[in-house]
């Protein structure tokens, strides 16, 4: 799948653009990623990775704009921004008792291919492992049908079968034109997803 293109012009519009975006923390940050695309970010722990992301999900104050297909955030009501450009948080928050109450489908295929049993969705979140909830995430996040994609940290307590896993399931979602932008700390993951690769240290973002 491509971009969008402008009539205008004729030229591709990135699926995602940022532009100036800052807060006190961290900022600003220029850059795009076009359909299909990958940008892995990484950095020292409390760099602004995080922050980054959620700043672009609108979920922390900021200023500067975010577009996606080339029209202004400021402009797309925040719910639907959100449904469109998911962010998937290193720790993410669960609001229902039993797993499967947090999928609107079932998502028993995918569930398999990242080494789930069917039967978690009936079960407990508090006694699920920090790595089923990961993938779990990642599922619930993959669910909406993200035009863009915003990880935190998706395969940190993952063993190397599920993290192969995950990153197939993640390349297959770009093929479709799906962008992505994830945060790491795993150098050598950030070579196998990110088409680019950016480090972020003392609020800034610079080439890797």
């Amino acid at each position: 799948m491509t971009s969008p293109t402008s009539a205008a012009s004729g030229v591709a519009v990135p699926r995602l653009e940022v532009r100036g975006l800052r807060s006190d923390l961290a900022g600003p940050f220029d850059f795009m990623l076009s359909s299909g695309s990958a940008l892995a970010v990484t950095g020292p722990s409390g760099a602004g990775k995080s922050v980054l992301l959620r700043m672009i999900a609108d979920l922390d104050p900021n200023t500067g704009e975010a577009l996606l297909d080339g029209v202004l955030r400021s402009v797309i009501p925040a719910p639907a921004w959100r449904a469109r450009v998911v962010y998937s948080a290193a720790e993410p928050g669960w609001w229902h008792e039993r797993v499967g109450d947090h999928f609107v489908r079932s998502p028993a295929v995918l569930l398999d291919r990242l080494g789930l049993r069917s039967s978690i969705l009936d079960q407990p979140v508090r006694l699920c492992s920090t790595g089923e909830r990961q993938r779990l995430a990642l599922l619930r996040a993959l669910e909406r049908d993200p035009a863009v994609l915003l990880l935190d940290e998706p395969t940190s307590s993952l063993d190397a079968d599920s993290v192969t896993a995950v990153e197939a399931l993640l390349r297959e979602r770009r093929e479709a034109g799906m962008a992505l932008l994830v945060v790491t700390h795993d150098l050598a993951q950030a070579a196998r997803l990110g088409e680019r690769h950016m480090r972020l240290e003392l609020g800034r973002l610079n080439p890797a």
